[in-house]
């Protein structure tokens, strides 16, 4: 993976914090996003952005 010089890396512990999250999201997520926020070369929050698609007029 690469860092940007002054970055720090993530330690194996926020790695896995973060997979935990993010595996977490995937399996409740049907329609949507994921986004990372990374600031100074760290993610530094996780936003969820759900779809949900109505039926149309027609269909009902």
């Amino acid at each position: 993976m690469f860092h940007e010089k002054g970055a720090n890396p993530l330690t194996l512990e926020n790695k896995e914090e973060l997979l935990a999250h993010l595996e977490k999201l995937l399996e409740s997520l049907k329609f949507g996003s994921i986004t990372l926020v990374v600031q100074d070369g760290k993610i530094v929050q996780i936003e969820k952005n759900e779809k949900v698609r109505l039926q149309s007029n027609k269909n009902r």
